[in-house]
């Protein structure tokens, strides 16, 4: 229970941290702001943070894990290459948009990271880059996939996926499902499948 309550209090300092990283930045929010907003003392949240920086660490890092697990999870299913490519994207989509203030701290305040904190999280960016260049290599060596260049590919779909957390519109038009479903599509298009809206989720 003590476990318990610990990780829902972790939880709550992360949730008004995010929301003002997102508004005001990381230089423009003290600790103090966060604290008021959960209407504790700063020293509550130095029991479960060291430092403001080592909060935008447990903000960012989560987001990247998430996504690499998104893309490993799909490499590991069974299916077709093309099959198993779509569902990662939807499922990476579905990430970077549930997590949308978290992403857009990590891109805009990635600077502020500590040098230790920045370099395990650069780590995860590159396993996430080897297993989607990894996925698309096996699709291309099977001849499901035309790619003239894996690295680009992999980069191009990593950073078209990322990239929707600018735009999305929570509550608008599409759905973060719809928008998942569209990158999948588009990113079978780039390596050359034209059967994009045949393959669904299982």
């Amino acid at each position: 229970m003590r476990e318990e309550i610990s990780a829902y209090k972790r939880e709550r300092i992360l949730e008004e941290a995010v929301k003002l990283f997102y508004e005001r930045g990381f230089s423009g929010t003290t600790l103090d702001d966060i604290a008021g907003k959960l209407g504790v003392t700063k020293p509550f949240i130095y029991t479960h943070f060291r430092s403001k920086v080592e909060l935008l660490e447990a903000i960012c890092r989560p987001t990247i894990e998430m996504s690499l697990a998104a893309i490993a999870d799909a490499a590991e299913r069974g299916g077709s290459p093309s099959e198993r490519l779509y569902n990662g994207v939807v499922d990476f989509t579905r990430v970077v948009l549930q997590r949308q203030a978290n992403i857009a701290v990590y891109f805009r305040e990635e600077k502020n990271l500590s040098e230790v904190g920045l370099a395990d999280i650069n780590a995860l960016r590159k396993r996430f880059d080897r297993l989607l260049s990894d996925l698309l290599d096996e699709g291309a060596k099977a001849g499901a996939f035309t790619i003239a260049d894996v690295r680009v590919a992999a980069l191009a779909i990593g950073g078209m996926v990322s990239w929707a957390y600018t735009w999305y519109q929570p509550g608008g038009r599409l759905s973060i499902d719809d928008v998942g479903k569209q990158m999948a599509q588009f990113a079978l298009e780039m390596v050359g499948v034209r059967t994009a809206a045949s393959i669904t989720q299982p």
